[in-house]
C-alpha cells in the first residue's frame, strides 16, 4: 500500500473507547459466537483461540485475556529459527556496569535506506530480566520503509511514542493510527506490522517486561483527572485473508526468531476481551497541578503505571509533561533540583522542555540514574529565579519520562554512540554561590 493510501486508511479509522474495557468487535456480522467462547463449531468456519496476557488465576480486576476468532489458528505455522538481533537488546543487561553519570543523547541519525520499524529499533538500555518478567528496556526507532513482515514480542508489551512521522499499526485486533503526540500500546504477544505514513519515522519505545500497564489510582485527587479511560482507543476488527509467504518475527527471551508462514497471521475476523492494543492522544491528559505554591512532584503527571510487588513503587511509570498553566505564588516554577531513588529516562516529542534551555531536542533523550543529582540548567535557574510571577501558560513543548525502580544499564552501542553528548555536565556549570550569612 502506498503512503497516500495508508494515510487515507489511517485517517478514516473508527475505534472502541475505554481503557481496560471488555470490548468486542466483528468485521463480519455473525462472526462472534453468542453465549460461549468456544462452541463446538465456531461461526463462519473460524477457529476460536484465547490469547492470555496474564495467568488464568490472577485477580479479575487485573486479568488480561481476549478471545480471537480467526481464519487459521496461530498453531498453524512452521518452526522458528534464529535470526540476527541487529541493535535490539534485552535484559539482563550485563555488558557494562551501571553508570551513575548524567547522560544525554542527540536524536538517532537517519536510518540506512530500506530500514523498517523492527530493523530500526535501537536499544539504549534497561533493567531487570525478561525471562523473569521483571524490569524494562528503553529503545529508540528510526525507519524509512513500511514493514512487509509481522512482529510479536513475547518478552513484554510495547509502548510506542512517535516523535517524527505518523504510523499505521496493523494488529491482529485491527488498525491503530499514531501520530507524534500520541502513544500506542501493543500488548505482550500481539502480532502487528507498521506502515509509515510519511517518508521517515522516528520515536521512542518502552518495553515493559513486568505487570501490564494500567491507569494509576487517583487517591486524594478523587474520581477524575490525569488520563481518562474513555480517551484510550482500541481498534475495531479488521482482517487479512492472504495466502502466500509472510515472514513472522517473534522476540523471545531476548532473541529474534523467524518463520515463513503460508498466510497472514493478521487474520482475526472477530474478537472480544481486554488484552487489546490502544492509541492515546497525550494532549487529552488532564493536568493536575498546584494553585498555591511549590512545583508538584512529577508523579502527578503519570499516564500509565506498571506496579511492582511493593505498593507505590512502580516497575515503570510513563509520565507526560503536557501543556499546562503555572500559577504558584513565591514558587520556583521549573522542576526543582533533585536526587531520586527512581531512575529517569526523559524524551522530547516537540518544542522545548522548561527545565533545559539548550541541548535537549526533540528525538533526543537524557538518563538520570538513581540518586544522580539533576535539575534546571544555569540559564533556566537564573531566569526562573528572577521572573515576574504572573500566570504563565507552558504550551511550547511535549516531553515525557520513563521512570523505573531500578538503574538503567546501557548497551555498549549506547555508551559509545556518536550522538551521545560529551559535555552534558556543563549545563550545571556557572551555578554561582549566593549564600550570604546573616550578620
Amino acid at each position: 500500500m502506498s503512503g497516500d493510501d495508508a494515510r487515507k486508511t489511517a485517517e478514516g479509522l473508527a475505534y472502541l473507547s475505554g481503557f481496560g474495557n471488555e470490548h468486542s468487535s466483528e468485521a463480519v456480522a455473525g462472526a462472534l459466537p453468542e453465549g460461549r467462547n468456544s462452541p463446538q463449531r465456531a461461526p463462519l468456519g473460524l477457529y476460536a483461540e484465547q490469547l492470555s496476557g496474564t495467568a488464568f488465576t490472577e485477580p479479575r480486576a487485573h486479568n488480561r485475556r481476549s478471545w480471537l476468532y480467526r481464519i487459521r489458528p496461530s498453531a498453524a505455522h512452521p518452526a522458528f529459527t534464529r535470526t540476527g538481533n541487529g541493535t535490539l537488546r534485552t535484559a539482563p543487561f550485563t555488558q557494562a556496569a551501571p553508570d551513575p553519570n548524567r547522560l544525554r543523547w542527540n536524536p538517532l541519525p537517519d536510518p540506512s535506506p530500506g530500514t523498517d520499524f523492527l530493523a530500526g529499533l535501537w536499544t539504549l538500555g534497561g533493567n531487570g530480566d525478561a525471562t523473569q518478567r521483571t524490569g524494562m528496556a528503553v529503545h529508540l526507532y528510526h525507519a524509512d520503509s513500511s514493514m512487509e513482515r509481522v512482529f510479536s514480542d513475547a518478552d513484554g508489551e510495547l509502548l510506542i511514542v512517535p516523535e517524527r512521522g505518523g504510523l499505521l499499526l496493523r494488529t491482529e485486533f485491527g488498525m491503530l493510527h499514531a501520530e507524534p503526540g500520541h502513544v500506542a500500546l501493543i500488548p505482550r504477544g500481539v502480532r502487528f506490522r507498521v506502515d509509515l505514513l510519511d517518508a521517515t519515522a522516528r520515536g521512542y519505545v518502552c518495553e515493559n517486561y513486568g505487570t501490564p500497564f494500567r491507569l494509576p489510582d487517583l487517591g486524594p485527587i478523587g474520581a477524575n483527572g490525569l488520563a481518562g479511560a474513555r480517551d484510550f482507543m482500541a481498534p475495531v476488527a479488521a482482517y487479512e485473508d492472504v495466502d502466500g509467504p509472510v515472514e513472522v518475527v517473534n522476540k523471545f527471551c531476548g532473541n529474534l526468531w523467524t518463520a515463513t508462514y503460508d498466510h497472514s497471521p493478521l487474520d482475526v475476523v472477530a474478537w472480544h476481551g481486554n488484552h487489546v492494543p490502544y492509541v492515546y492522544d497525550l494532549r487529552r491528559f488532564n493536568v493536575i497541578g498546584t494553585i498555591s505554591y511549590d512545583h508538584p512532584d512529577p508523579s502527578i503527571f503519570t499516564v500509565l503505571t506498571s506496579p511492582s510487588d511493593t505498593p507505590g513503587l512502580a516497575g515503570i511509570d510513563f509520565v507526560v509533561f503536557a501543556p499546562r498553566w503555572l500559577v504558584g505564588e513565591d514558587t520556583f516554577r521549573p522542576p526543582y533540583f533533585h536526587r531520586n531513588v527512581m531512575s529517569e529516562y526523559m524524551g522530547l516529542i516537540e518544542g522545548a522542555y522548561d527545565a533545559k534551555a539548550e541541548g535537549f531536542v526533540p528525538g533526543g533523550g537524557s538518563l538520570h540514574n538513581m540518586m544522580s543529582a539533576h535539575g534546571p540548567d544555569r540559564e533556566t535557574f537564573d531566569r526562573a529565579s528572577t521572573a515576574e510571577l504572573k500566570p504563565q501558560k507552558v504550551d511550547d513543548g511535549l516531553a515525557f519520562m520513563f521512570e523505573t525502580r531500578w538503574p538503567v544499564t546501557l548497551t555498549p552501542h549506547a555508551a559509545r554512540a556518536e550522538h551521545l553528548q560529551q559535555r552534558y555536565d556543563d549545563v550545571w556549570q556557572g551555578l554561582e554561590r549566593h549564600f550570604r550569612p546573616l550578620p
